[in-house]
Order: structure tokens, then C-alpha cells, then sequence
């Protein structure tokens, strides 16, 4: 792993984090204070913005755009956007807590779903890692559990197209070679459209108020503004993570989003924060500490094994090197289709 490539992980990391603490801040002004609730239509204009902000970027020349599939990109993005719509669907018919347990079930989901699928593993130190980072949050944030048959039927399909949305994020940009801007530019389009068109039914149903009769104000406009610039960047952030480490490690930088948006909230909006928070956000840092230091010590015994002379590796490991050779044309056909996996 070149210095390089780690100073881009470790930005990323940072943009992701500071955009998405901020537009957290930014939507609990515009929905709790301006009175503003339509969550999936406002995501929908987001992903809008995000998407001619991407095609003026485009024109400009600062990325170049590459094709990929047009069934691999439509599927993707309806998936992506659904999985919004059928997380606020579950958080409109759920308890708050239950809704929080959702979240937290989505990294094991991901972890069975990576290890079954894609033949990945996980050692114990990070699963243990894991454990203790989920126990933090668990504590931190969940308070009630109120179950109800639609909630938990709209939780499990949330859980579901999330993990399956994000392991694909990671595995389009891995197979077909395509970077996380480009991703994003070909498949937010869809993902805004199907909110777009999805957006203000459902937050009718959830608030029972429409998107179209509400009272736009000029502080009420100007934080939308304000919400869907930072998208841009939480958008863009959000793909640059999942496609330069993993899925996993994009949802454990996510409960790290959810400890500080619990403190900024105590500091810069006096919400209620009790020692049990305290205890929550202590042993959910202390697990994401672990899960860093068990991930980057297993990446240097990784790269110290690749830097290893032939001579010294063990002859099965030269063996698919001739076998490479003799299925190129079955690599090139699998790369074709990698996207259905």
C-alpha cells in the first residue's frame, strides 16, 4: 500500500465524516426547527444537484467519464434508491431504537453476505472488533424497542438492499475499473429518479402532510440549498470510501458519524445526554480503535507476504500463475460479468 494511496484513504475518510456530521446538523435545522419533514423527496434533490454538479465537473474536463453496462447502472442505481426510500420507511413505522438496531444489524448482514458470496474473510480480531464497536453504538443510541409486523418486514428489506447496494459499490469499481466519481456520475440519475418519483408518496403516507402544499420560506429554501451543496460532497465521499477500503469499513466510520452527531447535538443543540451515552460513544471509539489497529496491522502482514521473493514462497503459490495464462479468456469473460454477483 504506496503512501499515497493511504493519504487518499485517510481523506476520503475525513471528507466523509465532516460532510456527513454536517449535513446531519444542517437537516435537523431544516426538518425539527423549519418544520420541513419530506426526508426522501428532499434526498431525491440531493442526488439531483449531485448529478449536474458531476455532468458540469464533466464538461469541464476534471474527470472523464466511462461507460459501463446500461442494465448494470440501472439495476444499481433502483437498488441504491430504494434502499433510501425503504430506510425512511422503516424509520417512519419503527420505533426510534428499533430503527437504530436496524442500522447497527446492517454490518454483520454484510459480513455474512461478503463471507457467503464472495468467499471473504474475516478474522477473529476484527469480528471481535466489531462486536465491541456495535455494543458501543448499541448502548449509546438504542433506547426502546417497539416491534410492529410492517416495521420489521420494511427493516429486513432496508438491511437487505443496503448491503447488497454497498458490497455491489465496491465490487463495480473493483471489476469493471471504474472510479468512484464515475460510478456515481452514471448511476445518480436513477437513483434520483426513482425518488423523485417515489419521494413525495411516501412521505405523505409517513407525515401525512404533502411536499407540494408546504410553505416555502426564504430560510426554509436557503437550507435546502445549503443541504443539497453538502450532499454533493457526502454523495461523492460516500463512494470514494466503500470503493478504496470496503463496505465494512465504510459502516464502522458511519456509527463513528453517529457518536459525533450525538456529541455535536449535546454541544451545539443542548440535547438530553445522559452518562449512558457517555458510556455508548467510550466503548463504540474504543471499538472502532480496534477495528483500525487489527485492520492495518493484518494490510502490512498482507503486503509483507506479497513482497516476498518467489524463492521463498511456497510452490502452490506459483501454480496459478501458469493456470492465468491458460484461462485469460475465461478471466476476461468473468470480468464481463461481474456485476451480477
Amino acid at each position: 500500500m504506496t503512501a499515497g494511496f493511504q493519504l487518499g484513504v485517510i481523506g476520503s475518510l475525513t471528507l466523509s465524516v465532516a460532510s456527513s456530521v454536517a449535513i446531519v446538523i444542517c437537516n435537523k435545522a431544516l426538518i425539527s426547527t423549519l418544520g420541513f419533514p419530506f426526508a426522501t423527496t428532499l434526498t431525491s434533490w440531493h442526488l439531483m444537484v449531485t448529478f449536474c454538479t458531476l455532468n458540469v465537473a464533466q464538461r469541464l474536463r476534471f474527470f472523464e467519464p466511462k461507460a459501463i453496462d446500461g442494465q448494470t447502472v440501472v439495476l444499481f442505481g433502483l437498488l441504491n434508491g430504494t434502499s433510501i426510500g425503504l430506510l425512511n420507511l422503516s424509520l417512519g413505522f419503527n420505533s426510534i431504537g428499533f430503527y437504530q438496531m436496524t442500522k447497527l444489524a446492517i454490518i454483520p448482514f454484510t459480513v455474512l453476505l461478503e463471507t457467503i458470496f464472495l468467499k471473504k474473510r474475516f478474522s477473529e480480531t476484527i469480528k471481535f472488533s466489531l462486536l465491541v464497536l456495535l455494543l458501543g453504538v448499541g448502548i449509546a443510541s438504542v433506547t426502546d424497542l417497539k416491534l410492529n409486523f410492517l416495521g420489521s418486514i420494511l427493516s429486513g428489506l432496508a438491511i437487505s438492499t443496503t448491503c447488497v447496494g454497498q458490497i455491489l459499490t465496491n465490487t463495480i469499481q473493483r471489476k469493471l475499473k471504474v472510479t468512484s466519481t464515475q460510478l456515481l456520475y452514471q448511476s445518480a440519475p436513477y437513483q434520483a429518479a426513482i425518488l423523485f418519483a417515489t419521494g413525495p408518496f411516501v412521505d405523505q403516507l409517513l407525515t401525512s402532510r404533502s411536499v407540494f402544499a408546504h410553505k416555502y420560506t426564504f430560510p426554509v429554501v436557503g437550507f435546502i440549498v445549503l443541504s443539497c451543496v453538502i450532499a454533493v460532497s457526502v454523495n461523492f465521499s460516500t463512494f470514494l470510501v466503500i470503493g478504496t477500503t470496503s463496505p465494512v469499513t465504510y459502516q464502522v466510520l458511519g456509527h463513528l458519524k453517529t457518536c459525533l452527531v450525538l456529541s455535536f447535538g449535546y454541544t451545539l443543540l443542548r440535547d438530553p445526554f445522559t452518562a449512558r451515552n457517555i458510556l455508548g460513544i467510550l466503548v463504540a471509539i474504543f471499538g472502532m480503535a480496534l477495528y483500525s489497529y487489527f485492520l492495518v496491522r493484518e494490510g502490512r502482514k498482507k503486503a509483507a507476504g506479497d513482497a516476498l521473493p518467489v524463492s521463498q514462497m511456497p510452490e502452490k503459490e506459483t501454480e496459478p500463475l501458469l493456470a492465468s495464462t491458460k484461462d485469460g479468456g475465461d478471466a476476461k469473460k468473468a470480468n464481463g460479468v461481474a456485476h451480477d454477483c
